[in-house]
């Protein structure tokens, strides 16, 4: 009996992508059009472009909006999407509130984006952070790399006390009237999100005063659909928490590849529920931590004006729950790995380095 045989995929051609990047940009205005602006702008002419001298534009006469060829397929989608919300608001002064005699980043444009929560800079220059901040940052870099220390007392007494210093400068808020929140996408958008994300994203949200959420983001490269996390907070907290998920995605991987050659297997088929066990695990002593810190008169408190920011960003948001990975003997190895973790780090520059001292 023969057996039929399906004949490969062929890869989408360049005119292929471009037309699905298109239409990815045309779904993403509606979605946007209805969750921010009401409904009450008409669908533009979205168009590609060669220029450089721009990333997105606005264009009243023509009705168009017109996005860098490069831009849109060299950077991360949710870049793309911030941008696209920074024209339609444009649209929306012109179109919706009939603005037009102000200067294009006038106080209309200033004003819809910061009821929306949109970016309204010119330049999409990064966020300086204070120099309370940047102090604070830096002094939890030198006790994260305290934690390098091979005694493993001298190694937890470091991490407690840079988990104790996230707490307190978190205690003091900012001044008033001080744009302090922002957002940040940890990772490459996935078609799947396993347990052991949704865990650490968790652990994010719990220790290390931000807001998670997961977004979609389109892929370019390949025309699919995917997701990637955001974190929302204050910029100081934005940095620990980059560097505590790409720290305990590494640590777990390279927990699992010890495990791996410790009890002699050779396939991953447990990779998945051993990975969820080390963030449950490192969860765990988080917690204890965090309860032993409570009974000595330190109490973590959440930034009462991130709530607003993160409802702004995100109007709509919907709860989806998940099957987790079997409980199994792996996971509770697993777990007993993650309990046994150390947040630690190696500082990358100098303290008068302005940039990150966290790494990823």
């Amino acid at each position: 009996m023969r057996r039929r045989t399906e004949a490969p995929r062929k890869a989408p051609t360049p005119q292929e992508l471009e037309r699905l990047l298109l239409r990815e940009l045309a779904a993403e205005w509606h979605l946007l059009n209805v969750s921010r602006f009401r409904s009450r702008l008409q669908p533009p002419v979205l168009g590609l472009s060669d220029a450089s001298s721009f990333l997105g534009r606005w264009q009243l006469g023509a009705r168009a909006l017109e996005f860098s060829r490069t831009f849109v397929t060299s950077q991360p989608w949710t870049l793309v999407i911030e941008v696209l919300k920074h024209e339609m608001a444009h649209q929306f002064v012109h179109e919706a509130l009939g603005v037009l005699d102000e200067t294009a980043h006038g106080a209309t444009f200033q004003r819809v984006c910061r009821e929306l929560g949109i970016d309204g800079r010119a330049q999409g220059l990064p966020y300086a952070p204070s120099d309370e901040e940047m102090r604070v940052v830096e002094r939890i870099a030198k006790l994260l790399a305290l934690a390098e220390s091979p005694n493993v007392h001298e190694a937890e007494a470091a991490m407690v006390a840079a988990q104790r210093l996230i707490a307190k400068h978190n205690l003091t808020p900012p001044p008033a009237g001080e744009t302090s929140h922002g957002h940040r996408h940890l990772g490459a958008p996935t078609g799947r999100v396993y347990e052991a994300e949704r865990m650490l994203a968790a652990i994010l949200v719990s220790h290390f005063f931000v807001e998670a959420i997961w977004v979609s983001a389109y892929r370019p490269a390949d025309g699919k659909r995917g997701s990637v996390l955001e974190i929302c907070g204050r910029q100081a907290n934005l940095d620990i928490a980059e560097y505590v998920h790409g720290f305990l995605r590494g640590t777990s991987e390279r927990l699992w590849a010890e495990h791996k050659r410790a009890t002699g297997l050779r396939s991953d088929r447990e990779r998945r529920v051993y990975l969820a066990g080390v963030m449950a695990g490192f969860g765990s002593k988080l917690a204890r931590e965090e309860k032993r810190a409570a009974g000595e008169g330190l109490v973590w408190v959440k930034d009462g004006n991130l709530g607003d920011y993160f409802k702004k960003r995100h109007p709509h948001v919907r709860h989806v729950r998940y099957s987790g990975e079997r409980r199994s003997g792996t996971f509770s190895e697993g777990k007993k790995a993650g309990e046994r973790i150390i947040l630690r780090k190696a500082v990358e520059g100098a303290a008068s380095n302005r940039g990150r001292l966290l790494g990823r």
